[in-house]
């Protein structure tokens, strides 16, 4: 996973300044998330690694799936992936520009673990709470845990804040032996 990440910093840096300087950072993150959900594919991955299959085959079939054949911007970029076999990196590179969006719009992201699953209404709310609480603005993004009990327990940075049923027993129970 570490050598992936590293592999793939260099693209989504230099994706994100393109992005940046071009002004379409929303752009680039929703092609980044596309091409990586077409390079997770199964068939994709087998096409990837194939002798049967030339690098200009791979390549065009890539931006055709990606739906945007006419970007010679986006085809550029495929084809630097595709010819440096780096294609697999995709998951990494977008997760990395993300984080790098973010960064630069100021926003973190809030991993909210919760016993049972939010509806939209209910994540909206926490994470407004969230937000006044931690002082920035907050990306959720939700795991369900039923070990919690009831509750959440939510980790922004290396910041936690624990309102978790499973986290008060805890702290009682603690209390009780010393």
């Amino acid at each position: 996973m570490a050598e992936s990440v590293t592999i793939a910093r260099p693209y989504a840096e230099a994706v994100f300044r393109i992005a940046r300087e071009q002004k379409t950072l929303p752009l680039w993150q929703e092609r980044l998330e596309r091409m990586a959900l077409v390079a997770e594919d199964a068939g994709m991955q087998s096409l990837i690694g194939s002798p049967k299959v030339s690098p200009a085959q791979l390549a065009q079939l890539f931006v055709s799936l990606c739906g945007e054949a006419a970007n010679p911007e986006l085809g550029n970029f495929i084809q630097a992936l595709v010819d440096n076999e780096r294609l697999a990196v995709l998951p990494q590179i977008r997760d990395l520009y993300i984080a790098l969006k973010s960064a630069e719009e100021g926003v973190k992201e809030a991993v909210i673990e919760s016993a049972y699953p939010l509806d939209g209404a209910q994540l909206n709310n926490l994470t407004q709470q969230l937000e006044a609480h931690f002082g920035t603005r907050l990306q959720p993004r939700v795991v369900v845990q039923p070990e919690l009990i009831g509750g959440v327990k939510v980790m922004v940075g290396d910041r936690m804040l624990d309102a978790s049923v499973r986290g008060k027993l805890e702290t009682v129970a603690s209390a009780l032996k010393n």
